[in-house]
């Protein structure tokens, strides 16, 4: 079955002749850049959106394996931070930005010789609420994994066969994500976030989460990493350096990390809407 998803990720490519490949550094994105680059060499290109949503260090990884997986590369900034549609954080925020970002790529790719732009989506981000979909295929968009049915464990199984060594990597969505629905987004929450989570992995602790609330930092971790984390960790000094960073609290989610989260709020009917 995974053979066969990748023989139609080829043909895919293949059919293409050139592509664009909106370039995050995720596990998702990093897969179709190395399938692009197989089969179509230097007639694809990973772009990679910098804007302040996106942490200096994800940055830096995306920069590390597209020139580990040998396809061209290059960095363009994206002001989405400009449009208070976006910074006002409605539901549908990440329509805001994946328009933001297309209308960007877009232009390029028809100023180079591109014909396609395609970029990470997988068959399960179509089950999750996901506005920027819409937007990226109102935009003309290609998303090769989703075509083909392919699954996030499916991304990960054929990154580690096709030899990719991020193919593990956690996901690690936009800091917007970290904060609550009708909270405002400003620069300097978005640093206090990434800064904060830059503190716990630097401590050793992965798949993680800083949410942001008001003043309140709550931190997510692995259910099962949650007693050790309270046990081995010097609380006073993390709590200390959350506040250094602009938190007033810090709080630690019993529950644990689970992916979109924040979602939960929303209706049936919007998470119907992919």
């Amino acid at each position: 079955m995974l053979t066969e998803k990748l023989e139609q990720l080829k043909a895919l490519f293949t059919e293409m002749g050139q592509a664009l490949v909106a370039y995050s550094g995720g596990i998702d994105s990093t897969l179709v850049a190395k399938i692009a680059f197989d089969v179509l060499g230097d007639r694809a290109l990973a772009i990679t959106a910098e804007s302040p949503s996106l942490l200096p260090e994800d940055l830096e990884d995306a920069r590390i394996q597209a020139a580990e997986i040998g396809i061209a590369h290059q960095v363009v900034q994206t002001h989405e931070m400009d449009n208070p549609n976006y910074t006002s954080n409605p539901v549908n925020r990440c329509y805001f930005c994946k328009s933001e970002l297309h209308d960007t790529l877009k232009p390029l790719a028809l100023k180079w010789g591109y014909p396609y732009v395609v970029d990470g989506v997988n068959a399960d981000d179509l089950s999750d609420y996901r506005p920027g979909i819409q937007a990226a295929k109102e935009r003309g968009a290609r998303s090769p994994l989703a075509e083909v049915g392919v699954t996030k464990a499916e991304v990960r199984e054929l990154s580690r066969l096709l030899g990719l060594p991020w193919w593990d990597k956690p996901a690690q969505p936009c800091l917007s994500s970290r904060f609550p629905y009708g909270e405002e987004i400003t620069v300097g929450k978005l640093q206090r976030v990434g800064r904060s989570e830059r503190y716990l992995r630097n401590l050793g602790w992965q798949n993680l989460r800083v949410r942001s609330e008001a003043d309140t930092a709550r931190i997510e971790l692995l259910p099962d990493q949650i007693k050790d984390f309270v046990l081995k960790t010097d609380l006073p000094t993390l709590v200390s350096a959350f506040q250094s960073y602009g938190f007033l609290y810090v709080t630690l989610d019993l529950e644990g990390y689970r992916s979109g989260k924040l979602n939960q709020v929303l209706q049936p009917e919007l998470l119907a809407q992919n």
